[in-house]
C-alpha cells in the first residue's frame, strides 16, 4: 500500500483545493463548535449547514450572530441572515463569509445522517481518550476490544471466486489457443509441405 505524502508546495496546495472533490470540499467547510455545544456533544468541529446559527469570529462583522441561508462550496463560502451590504447601485447582497471565520453555536439536528455523524465522532473521541488514559499494557487490551467491537459490527463479506477455478479457466485458454496454433501448423505444413 502506498501512502500519501504530504504535499509542501503552495501551488498544488492550492491546486489541491480549488481542484477538490464534493465530498472533500464539504469536510473542508468545517467550523469550531461553541464552547457549550462541545462540552454536550463532545465534538470539536463539524461542518456547516444551511440551518445552523453562527457567530462571527474575524473581521469587520466580528461579533454577529445569525442563521446560515446559503452554503456555496464552489467558493468555500457561508452566507449569514442579516449580514448584507449595499452595492453602489442600491441593491443589497449577502457578504460572503469563510467558514473557518465563524464559530457554530446552534446545530441544525433536523438531519438523521447529521446526528449519526455527531455520534460516530464522539464515540472515535471517547475511544482515543481511554486508549491515551491506560498505561501501555492495558492500551493492547483496549485496542483488541475495540478491534473485536468492529469485527461484530462489520457485515460478512462476500465469498471470492477460489483460485482453483479461475486458474483453470486459464489452463483451458491456454490449451485452446496451443490447439488453435497446432491447426494453423499443419495446415501450413499441409499447404507448403
Amino acid at each position: 500500500m502506498q501512502i500519501a505524502k504530504p504535499v509542501t508546495k503552495p501551488s498544488k496546495q492550492r491546486k489541491r483545493l480549488y481542484q477538490a472533490p464534493d465530498h472533500i470540499r464539504h469536510k473542508l467547510m468545517a467550523a469550531p463548535l461553541s464552547p457549550g455545544l462541545k462540552a454536550s456533544h463532545n465534538v470539536k468541529s463539524l461542518p456547516v449547514r444551511k440551518g445552523d446559527t453562527v457567530r462571527i469570529m474575524r473581521g469587520d462583522h466580528k461579533g454577529f450572530e445569525g442563521k446560515i441561508t446559503r452554503v456555496d462550496r464552489k467558493n468555500y463560502r457561508i452566507y449569514v441572515e442579516g449580514l448584507t451590504r449595499e452595492k453602489v447601485d442600491g441593491t443589497t447582497i449577502f457578504v460572503p463569509i469563510h467558514p473557518s471565520k465563524v464559530m457554530i453555536t446552534k446545530l441544525n439536528l433536523d438531519d438523521k445522517w447529521r446526528k449519526k455523524v455527531l455520534e460516530r465522532k464522539k464515540t472515535g473521541r471517547l475511544l482515543g481518550e481511554k486508549v491515551l488514559e491506560k498505561t501501555p499494557e492495558k492500551n493492547f487490551e483496549v485496542k483488541e476490544e475495540i478491534i473485536e467491537e468492529k469485527l461484530v459490527k462489520e457485515k460478512p463479506k462476500r465469498k471470492k471466486k477460489t483460485v482453483k477455478k479461475s486458474m483453470a479457466k486459464k489452463v483451458r485458454k491456454k490449451r485452446e489457443r496451443r490447439k488453435v496454433l497446432q491447426e494453423r501448423l499443419k495446415a501450413r505444413e499441409h499447404k507448403f509441405g
